[in-house]
């Protein structure tokens, strides 16, 4: 191992992600969302005019939808303002579309990745990289025997260039519409940068492709965009990690991701999600399941101010599946608000939802969730378990679930628990030689095991030590 791995070994977790970079960039929008910036965003970009021509309805869209204020419980949102964000920040690198070499980027953003661990991970265990550094991707690498076999992974903006039809025909069409919600609006038209993956038939992607995103400078907004195509029989596994450091000016994240899984395909979609206290993280995610296909989502959240996340699936054919697994990490002024939707419109489908939340220091966790079960949709099944963990009297925990069944012939469970740390299990592990944090922390470890052990080593032990650092109050 090198003398860089060993420093990155030891490298403590908090520095990590806390670590800020002198902001350069090549070009950048004004704060704002006009029609102006739509053009000067797709121009930037040398986009095709049909791309443009969605941005430009997506806007009107945006512009025409109220801000989400009337649902139960949801988080404040007041303080999130367009007017003040920066939509679009183009790195100062020289290649456009992603550098195949670390080598070839700058100095500074190099070390940002080296400091999350990118390049190691891709050494040890990625059958590709995609690296976006505010709002474009910088580097871009994928293993030559899966582009062999006909898999593509690469930058969003680089497959409209180039693989101009299949992103016409599924990008926001069928999945994520911009008239889904205001902040998918917002996406379609100010999106940029993200991943485009396509499986093709018969084809098993044995190692994980993993994209991360990070935002660096203060008041911008980052809108990736993800797209996965995975035809019949194929199989793949996506991951997804983000950060960005604190500032004093609030961030917005606001991601769109489309999955598309094929009759008997497999996509698993991970993300581990570390946003700073700052920053609200407003996503839509969605997937579209053929015949005995499968779909699963792992995702973990924390850090940010305010989360809005409930990815969504929509079992299109008979015997398809999907999975959700999920864990929220909320400690002082925190409100994340998570869950999951799976819609069934065709028979001996099955879906399974299990939300873990933690709650620290008057910090507020909320599992929202909708089954639907259509009329038709015989023989189908699902089970929804929702747990809770909070450290004391101040902090709340919230569930929300909600089923539409609209056939008599299925099977539905639903469980929730909600509990506090016990004080005899800490002093049953502190009478083992523990001290009190290292007993808490033992226990969510425990708590959190059937999320984690979903997740690969590297993306698991990071997490741990996430949760660890939020635990005692020292990250953001």
């Amino acid at each position: 191992m090198s003398s860089d791995q060993d420093h990155l070994k030891e490298t403590d977790t908090e520095a990590r992600f806390e670590f800020k970079k002198e902001e350069k960039s090549a070009f950048q929008t004004e704060k704002g969302l006009t029609e102006e910036t739509i053009r000067l965003i797709s121009e930037d970009k040398d986009e095709p005019e049909w791309m443009y021509e969605r941005r430009l309805r997506a806007l009107k869209q945006f512009q025409e939808m109220p801000m989400p204020t009337d649902w139960p419980g949801q988080p404040d949102l007041s303080e999130v303002d367009i007017d003040e964000i920066v939509p679009y920040i183009r790195p100062d690198i020289e290649t456009r579309g992603g550098a195949e070499n670390w080598e070839d980027l700058p100095e500074e953003i190099q070390d940002t990745f080296e400091k999350l661990g990118i390049p190691e991970a891709e050494r040890e265990a990625l059958s590709g990289v995609g690296a976006q550094y505010e709002s474009e991707i910088v580097y871009q690498n994928m293993q030559e025997r899966w582009e062999e076999k006909g898999v593509i992974f690469c930058d969003m903006d680089k497959a409209v260039q180039e693989h101009e039809e299949k992103v016409k025909e599924y990008f926001m069409t069928k999945c994520v519409p911009p008239s889904d919600n205001k902040f998918a609006a917002l996406h379609g038209a100010v999106w940029s940068g993200g991943s485009f993956v396509y499986v093709p038939e018969d084809t098993t992607v044995e190692m994980p492709v993993q994209a991360y995103f990070r935002m660096n400078s203060e008041g911008m907004g980052q809108f990736e965009h993800t797209l996965i195509i995975a035809e019949e029989n194929s199989e793949v596994h996506y991951i997804e990690g983000c950060s960005a450091p604190k500032y004093s000016a609030f961030n917005l994240h606001s991601g769109g991701v489309e999955v598309f899984v094929g009759e008997n395909a497999h996509v698993q979609y991970s993300t581990v999600q570390n946003w700073s206290k700052n920053t609200y993280n407003l996503n839509t995610k969605r997937a579209i399941v053929e015949s005995e296909g499968t779909m699963e989502w792992v995702s973990g959240s924390m850090g940010s101010k305010a989360t809005m996340l409930y990815p969504a699936t929509i079992l299109k054919g008979r015997g398809a599946t999907d999975n959700h697994i999920t864990i929220a990490f909320a400690g002082e002024g925190q409100d994340i608000d998570t869950g999951a939707k799976v819609y069934h419109n065709a028979p001996d489908t099955k879906s399974t939802i299990e939300s873990k939340s933690i709650s620290k220091d008057g910090g507020r966790t909320n599992y929202r969730g909708l089954v639907h079960i259509s009329d038709g949709a015989e023989n189908s099944s699902t089970s929804v378990e929702c747990d809770a963990l909070m450290f004391d009297n101040e902090s709340t925990s919230d569930t929300m679930p909600y089923m539409e069944i609209q056939e008599s012939k299925v099977d539905v469970a639903h469980e929730a628990t909600v509990g506090k740390i016990g004080d005899e299990d800490v002093f049953y592990l502190q009478s083992r030689g523990l001290d009190d944090d290292d007993a808490k922390q033992m226990i969510v470890a425990g708590f959190i095991e059937p999320i984690t052990e979903e997740l690969p080593i590297e993306y698991a032990v990071e997490l741990n030590r996430l949760i660890e650092l939020e635990m005692e109050g020292s990250l953001g």
